[in-house]
């Protein structure tokens, strides 16, 4: 199963993780804490972390198109939320777990 993750440091994760998360749950599950959150989009799921260091954000998806797709809607949102911050993108390292 197609799966990537992406790290971004900052003091904000845990606000971030609570904004992506809230944003989400308009249209979408989403199950969060201000630590940790999963948010089950029709095309992966998004799992995410947070700490005083940063967000952690791990995408899963049952294809490749799929994984793309939940990887840039959680960037462009981040990217919006984050706009403080000093990243363009984030770099996903794929990470292929068995299905």
């Amino acid at each position: 199963m197609p799966q990537s993750s992406a790290y971004l440091e900052t003091a904000n994760g845990p606000k971030y993780l609570v904004q992506l998360c809230k944003h989400f749950a308009h249209k979408i599950t989403v199950s969060y804490t201000e630590t940790q959150g999963e948010c089950q989009f029709p095309c992966g799921t998004a799992s995410l972390e947070a700490d005083a260091q940063g967000l952690r954000m791990v995408v899963t998806s049952v294809d490749d198109e799929g994984l793309g797709q939940t990887q840039s809607i959680i960037e462009s949102h981040l990217a919006r939320f984050a706009f403080r911050e000093t990243f363009e993108t984030l770099d996903w390292q794929r990470q292929d777990k068995a299905a």
